[in-house]
């Protein structure tokens, strides 16, 4: 199981920045896709999940200025974010969990995002 992420960067506060994640073909479809962020010294959270039929799961502190979505022809998950904050800078990894067995789960590397003040 493959998870390319790419994106993220540095964007001033009340900017957007996009993240991206290519996953393997196999699970892609059938899989719950989505991504979780770490902050410096804090426990790696939940920011957004969306399964295979669309439904969207978002932490409380990201509704309304995130969106995830699917490209299913491109394999590929993605996190719009919007209107960011200082608090919002983490590394993002990507995460893939069979809807079936939540110990089946993938993550990829993670990407950087800083959101300066």
């Amino acid at each position: 199981v493959q998870l390319q992420a790419s994106g993220g960067g540095l964007v001033q506060a009340g900017g957007s920045l996009k993240v991206s994640c290519v996953v393997s073909r196999s699970i892609f479809r059938r899989y719950i896709v989505g991504w979780y962020r770490q902050a410096p010294g804090k426990q790696r959270e939940l920011v957004a999940l969306i399964n295979s039929v669309g439904t969207t799961n978002y932490a409380d502190s990201v509704k309304g200025r995130f969106t995830i979505s699917k490209d299913t022809a491109a394999n590929s998950v993605h996190l719009q974010m919007n209107s960011l904050e200082p608090e919002d800078t983490a590394i993002y990894y990507c995460y893939t969990r069979s809807p079936w067995d939540n110990s089946v789960a993938y993550w990829g590397q993670g990407t950087q995002v800083t959101v300066s003040s």
